[in-house]
C-alpha cells in the first residue's frame, strides 16, 4: 500500500489539511494519508497539549476518511525527532507500505536545512502540495492559504474560527478551551 505522511504540528488542524489529505486520497498520490503531529517542535514553538493535538488530528482523519489515521509514532521518539528518523522507524514499523513524504510549497524551500535530507530524498519521495501565495508547482493544485497561525490568532482574539476547521475539531478547542488569551 502507499501511503502518504503528512507531518505537521496539527495546532490546530484546519480545512487546508483536511483538503490536502482528500487531494491526495483522490488523485490517487497515495492509498491513505497518515497523519503525522509533531511531538515537540524541532525549533520549540509553543504547541497545545500533545493528548489534545492527536485528538484533533484523530477528529480530522474521522472528517477525511477513506484510510486517513492519525500515527502518534513521535511521542516515542527520541526530541528533537528529525522527520528522516521518523519516516525510518515508521518504514521499519511497516516493511508492507511504501511511503512517501508530503511536503507543501511553503516547505520546500527549507528541506536543504533539513537534517539528512540527502539520505531522506533517496528513500522518500515527495508528494508536493501547492500553497496560495507561494510559487505554483506543476501538477498541483494551490490550496487556500488557511494556518494553524491564523486560526489561533482568530480564537484568542474572539474572531470567527469555525469556518476554518471541521466541526469535530473546533469542539475539542471549545471544550478544552485552547488558544484563548
Amino acid at each position: 500500500m502507499r501511503v502518504a505522511i503528512y507531518g505537521g504540528s496539527f495546532n490546530p488542524p484546519h480545512v487546508g489539511h483536511a483538503m490536502v489529505a482528500s487531494w491526495i486520497q483522490w488523485t490517487n498520490r497515495a492509498d491513505v494519508v497518515w497523519l503525522l503531529p509533531t511531538f515537540r517542535h524541532a525549533f520549540d514553538k509553543a504547541l497545545a497539549p500533545w493528548e489534545l493535538r492527536v485528538r484533533m488530528a484523530q477528529a480530522l482523519a474521522d472528517t477525511v476518511g477513506g484510510g486517513c489515521r492519525v500515527e502518534p509514532v513521535e511521542a516515542e521518539l527520541p526530541v528533537p525527532s528529525y522527520t528522516v528518523r521518523t519516516l525510518e522507524v515508521l518504514a521499519a514499523r511497516h516493511p508492507e507500505h511504501e511511503l512517501a513524504l508530503v511536503v507543501g510549497a511553503d516547505v520546500l524551500q527549507q528541506l536543504p536545512q533539513w537534517r539528512e535530507i540527502d539520505r531522506l530524498l533517496a528513500r522518500f519521495p515527495l508528494i508536493e502540495v501547492g500553497r496560495q501565495g507561494w510559487p505554483a508547482l506543476p501538477d498541483t493544485p494551490s490550496f487556500p492559504d488557511v494556518s494553524s497561525t491564523d486560526v489561533r490568532a482568530r480564537i484568542a482574539s474572539g474572531v470567527p474560527y469555525r469556518h476554518l476547521v471541521p466541526v469535530a475539531v473546533a469542539a475539542i478547542v471549545d471544550a478544552a478551551g485552547l488558544y484563548r488569551r
